[in-house]
């Protein structure tokens, strides 16, 4: 049975991290919401026979399997408990409220109305993480006890015509709404239950929040050392993962994202040729390459086929949402005080 789904939105979320691996994974895109006429075009150069709407309501009225809220972070809680009160299941992208109170607003909704809502938490099936997972389970590392996790860039001119960068917190703009997710929802997936020891969350180029450093203690003893900013003129590796017998180094970011904004997708729910970082584990002076996992977003996308099928665990709870939103709020509240 081929699935129905409707997407919210259709800018840098909904055309290039969800409308292609949705495609691969074998969905059809029954409709698309969108009132800007560019990206109206674009959806329709993209998939010729789906239907564009201005509204949810047109959207839900589509007879969907699955609805995507791919729009600005302010319309994720309106457009989410609409499609649960139409009894469609939900995929909201991260993250998915604002805050701890707006993310428990829509998972109330999804209890009340005994439909499931998720959140896109894609990282999860980076090649990194699937590394790291591998590496975790081999006990290559000896006791591993500090995590170093890194979204770093430099990008010392700031954008006021982005409402990632310009809006408040509060209208769902910064850096630890858009890069703290990520870091925070690997870093538990990794270790489990953790506590905010300490945090930074600050605007250095004078718009919203663009340098955040978050230090997690997990109950399973491993320190998480977290850092996302736009502002970092010599970038450290994306992973440094450290245990008792060495530590396990990966430089680069997953090149899936690039790959898609190219016009790439996983034909098949499958990168031709794979998507590996490579990996390499440090022992003092001794390094060797360590065998990377492929990443591959579009298993986010099976498994929630699976899941609207009965056929499997859906691939983020609603508690892995709940948990992030809380040390994100935890986070900007101790770099306050």
């Amino acid at each position: 049975m081929t699935l129905r789904v409707g997407i919210t939105g259709y800018g840098l979320a909904g055309r290039y991290f969800h409308a292609p691996l949705l495609k691969g994974a074998g969905y059809e895109i029954a409709g698309i919401l969108t009132k800007n006429e560019e990206r109206k075009a674009h959806a329709l150069a993209d998939f010729p026979n789906t239907t564009v709407v201005s509204s949810v309501e047109e959207l839900l009225a589509l007879d969907l399997d699955l609805l995507v809220v791919a729009t600005a972070n302010t319309a994720h809680a309106s457009e989410a408990i609409a499609g649960l009160r139409a009894g469609v299941p939900v995929v909201v992208d991260k993250p998915m409220g604002r805050d701890l109170k707006e993310t428990q607003s829509i998972v109330d909704v999804a209890n009340e109305t005994g439909v499931v809502v998720t959140t896109y938490f894609n990282r999860l099936f980076d090649s990194d993480a699937l590394t790291i997972k591998k590496a975790l389970s081999e006990g290559v590392l000896g006791n591993v006890f500090r995590l170093d996790s890194r979204f770093e860039r430099f990008r010392p001119n700031s954008n006021p015509n982005s409402w990632r960068e310009a809006n408040s917190a509060s209208d769902g703009g910064g850096n630890l709404l858009d890069l703290g997710p990520h870091l925070v929802s690997l870093a538990l997936n990794w270790f489990g239950p953790a506590e905010v020891t300490y945090a930074s969350v600050r605007s250095i180029r004078g718009l919203s929040d663009d340098d955040i450093v978050i230090n997690l203690k997990h109950a399973s003893g491993v320190d998480s050392y977290l850092s996302a900013s736009a502002i970092i003129g010599a970038d450290g590796p994306r992973i440094r993962l450290s245990g008792t017998e060495g530590s396990l180094v990966i430089k680069d970011l997953d090149y899936q994202e690039p790959r898609l904004r190219n016009g790439e997708y996983p034909a098949g729910g499958v990168w031709t040729p794979p998507s590996v970082t490579p990996a390499f584990i440090h022992r003092g002076d001794e390094i060797t390459e360590y065998p990377a996992e492929a990443g591959n977003y579009s298993l986010y996308y099976s498994q929630v086929a699976d899941a609207v099928a009965g056929k499997g665990a859906w691939p983020v709870t609603a508690d892995d949402a709940l948990a992030v939103a809380k040390i994100l709020d935890e986070a900007r509240a101790i770099s306050i005080r």
